[in-house]
């Protein structure tokens, strides 16, 4: 079979079980988003056949274990067509898992759960939501990311299977498949994530493209004319066509000669029509509302419906679905578990390292070899500590795997260690991930790889996070523990210029709930972030740091760099009540330490408040914050080469900020410092004006 061939047509006949089968699934979508009166009925209604065939099928899940880590994974990216995925969950009665892995002993999705579609503290979001909902793999909405996401856990596949996996031991050797549609497609993020897994040629990859020519504003030849699967030929990808969304059985011919394919990965168009049956089909009507009463009614009866009841399920509808998965699946993951219990004799080291991987958890001495930076007042870039810190780890941590959008020796993020190497179609077991120029996919696969079990990170230069905004608040939405490691992240960048250095970014990221943004001070507080980073299983990490060299403190007359932890603490102090406190992250600690000991010298009692995570301050109780920022000190200044937004939080309305308040310039670091007030004269000044105007 070419690449181009057009599979045959064997549409689904009529009354068979199949059939209503297929059709339960689309009346529940119409009957959910009717009740809800919100939703998108016309995808589920169009994809139902696909959905049902795949799953009954094809997809290796066990309905009875859905967390069996060698399970398919299934990616809805069309994340607006979530009744499809309920639906599915439902019928195939896949069990419910709670948030410590074990069985509840509820459905993942019960009648009720269909009926509540949408409405507040439901586990059938409009959107399908990770750790929500049994059976949801990520959480997809803004179209593209699910596209990403899948490259990713593709990506941790073919990584797992390189580093596990043994002779007569396939301990990993799942597939991935998502369903986008033309609006994922149309979403530049999706070239990105294509584009990388052709070049990794990930045979274990597929997506399946919902092609139904319509989106919100009417047909898409208004804006997308493109051959989509010629494009997809271009990036590297198997490409097949199934002409109608109802043929069943030309889409598991289809989805044999992916399995069959095992040097890339595989594009499967299916054409449908959206809102299949309905008076509104093939229009956008179909798309984002519901049909409407008299629509619904007329659908069912064009469906031969034998039940004007809403959310009808016909009697063996949801035993036939359950039981071919059950029957099919129950052996593999079966068979798989007992593999596990030989492999555990066999290769004892590695599956310590296994169990450890799966259960979410660190080797037990991964901090050991962790460095400890001595007093230097010329200092290293915290980039430069990041990635001696990084490659300290990673010995440590098989798992680590990670890189950059094509600036590793930027950002130092490569892994430099004998056995590290790159990963690639010849060598999936290298720790270097070269995702690129495509910052926005790196975020989605960083993503994916996550939710597979690799403690993953991406790098690139911080003004570049915008690109990657949409991952990086996903990551906070799901709690899965995400790293982005951003360097050059201030006027600090120099001749570059204001496109190269960031002055809202660190706001925009802080402002992010749940993102845990680190901009450490010194090389001591680079290696605490990393431990933090780590340790945090629940929560996405933002490491922000600098190019240029920052003075390595000493620890002995201030504060230890453990002070990290609580996301910011008293660095240096000249009595037990300070008349000015200056708070300050990042390169700029330095600056203030300079500051305070003319302060001191000048019979002024300041202090030093180191502040790299809010996130982590805020978290503290009021007895902390109150100890590092006693309330009745009004005297505050913040100091950060950054825009001044959220610093009134912690200086107050009598404190003030050495911030910027424009964009930066093209110059020698030293001439921006001094044109933007990142100076000791400067901080003196604002300092001791606070006072003043704080002690009238």
């Amino acid at each position: 079979m070419s690449d181009t061939d057009v599979l045959p047509n064997s549409v689904v006949e009529d009354g068979s079980p199949d059939r209503l089968a297929i059709d339960t699934i689309r009346t529940l979508a119409m009957d959910a988003v009717q009740k809800a009166n919100s939703g998108h009925p016309g995808t589920p209604m169009a994809m139902a056949p696909v959905g049902y065939a795949l799953w009954k099928s094809a997809l290796r899940f066990d309905p009875a274990a859905p967390l069996w880590p060698n399970r398919d994974r299934f990616v809805l990216s069309i994340g607006h067509a979530s009744m499809l995925l309920y639906s599915l969950l439902h019928l195939a009665g896949v069990e419910e898992f709670g948030a410590d892995g074990a069985p509840t002993g509820k459905p993942a999705i019960s009648m009720e759960d269909l009926q509540s579609f949408r409405q507040f503290g439901s586990k059938t979001p409009g959107h399908p939501e990770y750790r929500m909902t049994t059976g949801v793999e990520t959480t997809t909405g803004p179209l593209g990311q699910g596209c990403g996401n899948s490259v990713g856990m593709a990506i941790a596949e073919r990584w797992q299977a390189a580093h596990f996996n043994r002779f007569g031991f396939p301990i990993f050797d799942h597939d991935v498949y998502v369903l986008c549609g033309d609006g994922d497609l149309m979403e530049g993020i999706s070239g990105e994530a294509a584009s990388l897994a052709g070049h990794l040629r990930l045979s274990n990859l597929c997506w399946i493209y919902d092609s139904n020519t319509i989106s919100i504003e009417g047909h898409t030849d208004i804006a997308f004319t493109e051959d989509v699967a010629a494009r997809f030929r271009a990036y590297g990808w198997n490409t097949l066509t199934v002409e109608d969304a109802n043929d069943t059985e030309a889409l598991l011919e289809a989805i044999a000669v992916f399995r069959e394919t095992n040097d890339r990965p595989t594009f499967i168009t299916v054409r449908s029509v959206i809102g299949y049956g309905s008076p509104k089909a093939n229009s956008e009507k179909a798309h984002g509302e519901p049909l409407g009463v008299a629509e619904v009614a007329a659908t069912k009866a064009a469906y031969g419906w034998d039940s004007s009841e809403a959310f009808h399920v016909p009697a063996g509808v949801a035993e036939g679905l359950s039981e071919q998965m059950r029957s099919r699946s129950r052996p593999l993951r079966e068979g798989w578990e007992a593999m596990r219990l030989d492999y555990a004799a066999a290769h004892p080291l590695l599956a310590i390292e296994l169990e450890t991987m799966l259960g979410g958890g660190l080797p037990e001495t991964w901090r050991a070899a962790i460095p400890v930076f001595p007093t230097d007042p010329k200092g290293i870039a915290s980039r430069e500590s990041g990635g001696r810190v990084e490659n300290a780890i990673a010995g440590a941590l098989p798992w680590l795997v990670g890189g950059a959008a094509d600036v590793s020796p930027s950002t130092k993020t490569n892994f430099t260690f004998e056995g590290a190497g790159s990963l690639q179609s010849a060598s999936y077991g290298g720790r270097n991930v070269h995702f690129g120029v495509r910052e926005h996919a790196m975020g989605a696969v960083v993503n994916g790889m996550a939710l597979s079990g690799l403690r993953a990170f991406g790098s690139a230069f911080l003004v570049f996070s915008d690109y990657m905004r949409t991952p990086i608040r996903l990551a906070s939405i799901m709690e899965i523990p995400s790293i982005f490691v951003f360097t050059h992240d201030s006027i600090g960048v120099g001749e570059d210029g204001p496109t190269h250095q960031p002055i809202e970014h660190l706001a925009a990221l802080r402002a992010i709930p749940g993102l845990n943004v680190i901009r450490p001070g010194d090389a001591n507080e680079v290696a605490v972030a990393w431990q933090v980073a780590l340790e945090s299983s629940r929560v996405p990490t933002v490491m922000i740091l600098s190019r240029q060299a920052l003075p390595t403190l000493d620890r002995v007359t201030m504060a230890s760099a453990d002070g990290l932890r609580e996301g910011g603490y008293v660095l240096a102090d000249a009595g037990d009540v300070p008349e000015v406190i200056l708070i300050a992250t990042g390169s700029e600690v330095s600056l203030a330490l300079e500051a305070h000991r003319a302060l001191v010298a000048g019979g002024v009692r300041s202090r030093v408040v180191s502040m790299p995570s809010r996130y982590l301050f805020d978290r503290q109780d009021a007895a902390y914050r109150e100890s590092v920022l006693p309330s009745k000190v009004r005297a505050r200044v913040a100091i950060e080469q950054a825009g001044p937004l959220g610093w009134s939080d912690y200086v107050g309305l009598d404190g003030a900020t050495v911030t910027m308040s424009s964009f930066g310039a093209s110059a020698k670091f030293s001439d921006l410092q001094r044109e933007f007030g990142f100076t000791c004269e400067n901080v003196l000044d604002v300092a001791l004006a606070v006072l003043d105007r704080s002690s009238r």
